[in-house]
């Protein structure tokens, strides 16, 4: 067993250091490299069929929202309030679509896009009823100010005892949501301080967007190359030992960190095939982070509660896996998992944090190999291959 471990740790490093090394932005020629040697990876795991999926993409949040927030705060400083009605109007609804996994219409409609690479692969019985698709990401996401690492631990330590009873983060998004909502009721009511506040919220929005676009991608290492280096481990243990009555589909997104686009494409092709009643989906997030999680819930600006039996059958799997799971925290972030739950899907969310219930290093370029905690990664492989066998 030592042996077996040792073997189990080489993987996972190797695999996360050979990701981390190359620059990985979403829908990038970086991001078609890293699909590429990854669908090769799991073929050598034991996986079948592993294969690169060719979707469309805009690749990036900072251009959509930037522009919303921009032409937000342009009708304000203009005075003009039908115009500020029906551009804050637009901007809102586009901004609430964009952020909350929704079909990204003005992007889609509006923006230029570019291709993005999924990875898909197959464990397990074909022919099995029950499937299971276990979701990462190896597209690497931009910093910015924003994701600063010393925020939630500047809140940890100035109030701790809010800290200990929250169950998630301040919501962020909100900002960006709130320029050309306030606008667009100014423009409705005339009252000038909802023009002045409007103004205000999404020039900081858009001035935060412009320092995100104008920073280079972070290694991502934590977020979340170390749930890939979970898919491929877990290929290995699966094709050395075959579940039972499982059909396994090992998926690795790009552009997930615009928002999901990957994914929208992957349900777009495959989710015919996938029926609501015997699918379910288990997404992988920061497991590299000291304390691994079952995520109740997610949600930038509207939070969307897991099913109960999906999160009780992870903590189950946790618990047959000898690995405990923290319960209660939210993310008010999104990930590919919205995508499946707002499509009729059990799915749930194999989350990690840090001590300022926030996954390590977030979207900073601190995000290294040598900054993760390998112990949660492989434990994390421990809990996905419970969760396949069930009891």
């Amino acid at each position: 067993m030592p042996g077996r471990l040792t073997d189990r740790r080489a993987l996972l490093e190797r695999v996360v250091r050979e990701l981390a090394a190359h620059e990985r932005p979403s829908a990038s020629a970086g991001e078609r490299r890293a699909a590429e040697w990854l669908a090769a990876e799991l073929e050598r795991a034991g996986a079948r069929d592993a294969h690169v999926e060719t979707e469309r993409a805009h690749g990036g949040y900072w251009w959509p929202l930037g522009l919303l927030n921009a032409g937000a705060l342009a009708v304000a400083a203009a005075g003009r309030r039908a115009l500020g009605a029906a551009w804050g109007g637009f901007a809102a609804a586009a901004v609430y679509d964009d952020v909350g996994g929704g079909r990204l219409w003005f992007r889609r409609r509006l923006l230029a896009s570019r291709s993005t690479h999924n990875v898909v692969a197959e464990m397990g019985d074909a022919r099995a009823e029950r499937t299971v698709v276990f979701i990462a990401h190896h597209d690497a996401a931009h910093s910015g100010l924003v994701f600063h690492p010393a925020l939630p631990r500047l809140a940890m330590e100035r109030a701790p005892r809010l800290h200990a009873k929250s169950n998630q983060s301040f919501p962020v998004l909100f900002g960006v949501f709130l320029g050309p909502l306030l606008v667009c009721l100014w423009g409705l009511t005339g009252l000038r301080v909802l023009r002045a506040v409007g103004a205000f919220f999404a020039a900081g929005a858009a001035a935060a967007m412009a320092d995100i676009g104008a920073r280079p991608a972070v290694p991502g290492a934590n977020d979340n190359l170390s749930a890939v280096a979970v898919l491929v481990a877990l290929a290995r243990e699966l094709s050395e030992r075959p579940p039972d009555a499982a059909r396994v589909i090992l998926l690795s997104t790009g552009s997930e960190e615009s928002f999901m686009e990957g994914m929208q494409g992957f349900m777009a092709r495959n989710a015919p095939a996938l029926t609501t009643a015997t699918t379910e989906f288990v997404c992988l997030e920061c497991v590299g982070s000291p304390h691994l999680c079952v995520v109740e819930g997610e949600g930038m600006l509207r939070m969307r509660l897991y099913p109960e039996g999906a999160r009780a059958a992870l903590a189950a799997a946790g618990e047959r896996a000898g690995v405990p799971l923290g319960r209660g925290l939210r993310t008010v972030a999104a990930t590919d998992a919205l995508v499946a739950l707002r499509a009729g899907y059990r799915t749930c969310l194999l989350g990690g944090v840090d001590d300022t219930k926030f996954p390590a290093n977030y979207h900073w370029p601190t995000d290294v190999p040598d900054n993760l905690t390998w112990e949660s990664i492989d434990r994390a492989v421990d809990v996905c291959e419970a969760f396949v066998r069930g009891s």
